[in-house]
């Protein structure tokens, strides 16, 4: 009895949004992308019952919340964390053939995209838990226990369903990359625009309303200190040098997203029409960098939730290395020394020329398993070189001047797919270093993943409008 037989009773009680019985059009679509973020906007706004409210003032930009895309105390607690990280353990076990599982067949893809949806399931269960013994609402009944536990298992069901929807035709896109980019968006314009304050520093949080302070503070009582302190705030606060920066950080990635390696290839089906493969100069995208986040996101979570338990006075050596904390009124502050630490970025320029050594360390972990998670995605995902020839093959395209085989048009693209893996999984990673090194708006990662997501979107919403325009396309292109 192979993998699929056994299975097959699990994943017929698993929840399933079945595809849309014609092709939608795209204002249909649209529409029901739209009501997948109002929602998701909405689940971030309604608090889980049974928590003790409390006013705990503002909290520092903290990264996790921007790339899992979770509000802090509300149904989307966890956000996209169960789904991210059942995808990195589920696609590490096939792509390094620990597991065996044949993509090629339609029991190998239902196989592998069940026991991906079961183990997010199974995930939301694990980090809810994570968040009730840690101790993250403060102390809890047993029945509030099961209140919280319930609300966010069955919020995480919700969001991975809605993924699930907007990918099988109902919306554009994938749920993940419009939730984060949402998530994103929110955080630059808080960012931007919000009026608390004032500060440690005495300007309002807000960049733009720093501005005017600070310029209304310098023209009627001739003090024009705050206009220098705008200009690169130590607390980490939105200043002008992140607000350059991320503007030259939006165009420069948008600049590598339309850079093309493009291969020239003949389709014998149409009478050897000539036309090119375009393979992105970020050849993964921006999936390195989600990847690697929700890693960090998993260990900063099962960390939080240990501490109290087994090292609150930071008195246990093995678990020192782990993690070490300092409990403040703002809550627990990773200390020197600690995995927690190294892994969290520098909160801005002066803190990273405070410590070199922490931004060496987390620049070097980082891209490495940049690198190494963007190789893992190629295998996994049929973007390597043999599954790229092989589509070719299928597809009757070959490269001019080389035989028509396989083996050889699989030589060729390597010279190409695993130099473009490489470099743009490093360059991903690297670009997300330095821009939370510059204190850009929506951090550095943020502004790496929204400017992608948005791009994504672009091409998406062009392919559609030419399918709508040209129907012929839709049977050209397989659709």
């Amino acid at each position: 009895m192979g993998v699929y037989e056994v299975l097959s009773p699990v994943f017929r009680i698993l929840p399933e949004i079945d595809k849309p019985a014609r092709r939608l059009s795209l204002r249909e679509r649209l529409v029901w992308t739209g009501l997948v973020l109002v929602t998701y906007l909405a689940m971030s706004q309604v608090p889980l019952y049974g928590i003790p409210w409390r006013e705990t003032g503002y909290e520092q930009f903290f990264f996790l919340q921007v790339i899992m895309a979770s509000k802090r105390g509300t149904l989307m607690e966890l956000g996209i964390g169960p789904i991210v990280t059942a995808g990195i353990i589920w696609e590490l076990l096939v792509g390094s053939r620990i597991i065996n599982l044949d993509l090629t067949t339609k029991e190998g893809k239902i196989v592998f995209a069940g026991v991906q949806k079961l183990f997010a399931i199974i995930f939301a269960g694990i980090e809810a838990a994570a968040y009730i013994i840690g101790g993250a609402y403060g102390p809890l009944d047993t029945t509030s226990q099961l209140l919280v536990f319930v609300q966010l298992v069955l919020a995480s069901v919700i969001v991975l369903l809605m993924d699930e929807m907007l990918q099988k035709g109902w919306g554009l896109g994938s749920g993940i990359s419009l939730f984060i980019a949402a998530g994103v968006a929110q955080q630059i314009f808080w960012q931007l625009l919000s009026p608390i304050g004032p500060m440690s520093d005495g300007l309002l949080y807000g960049f733009l309303p720093a501005t005017v302070q600070a310029i209304y503070m310098g023209v009627s009582q001739g003090n024009w200190t705050y206009v220098n302190t705008l200009l690169w705030r130590k607390a980490g606060y939105p200043d002008l040098l992140g607000f350059i920066a991320t503007i030259a950080f939006i165009l420069m990635l948008a600049y590598f997203e339309s850079m093309r390696i493009d291969v020239p290839v003949v389709a014998a089906r149409y009478g050897g029409v000539k036309t090119r493969i375009p393979l992105k100069f970020l050849y993964v995208s921006n999936l390195p960098v989600i990847l690697v986040s929700a890693l960090y996101a998993d260990i900063h979570i099962f960390a939080r939730a240990l501490w109290p338990r087994f090292n609150p006075d930071n008195a246990n050596p093995w678990f020192n290395i782990i993690a070490m904390y300092n409990q403040t009124e703002r809550g627990l502050i990773p200390l020197k020394g600690s995995l927690v630490y190294y892994i969290s970025p520098p909160r801005g320029l002066y803190a990273a020329l405070q410590d070199p050594q922490h931004l060496l360390i987390y620049a070097g972990i980082f891209m490495l398993l940049s690198v190494l998670f963007a190789a893992a995605w190629v295998i996994t995902s049929g973007m390597d070189p043999e599954s790229q020839a092989e589509q070719l093959v299928r597809s009757e395209l070959h490269i001019p001047g080389f035989r028509r085989s396989k083996k050889v048009m699989a030589a060729i693209l390597r010279r190409y797919v695993w130099s473009l893996t490489f470099i743009s999984g490093l360059l991903v990673g690297l670009i997300a270093v330095i821009g939370d090194m510059l204190g850009v708006l929506g951090s550095g990662i943020g502004i790496l993943l929204m400017v992608g997501i948005l791009v994504q979107y672009q091409t998406i919403l062009a392919r559609e409008q030419a399918l709508e325009m040209y129907p012929v396309l839709e049977r050209i292109l397989g659709s």
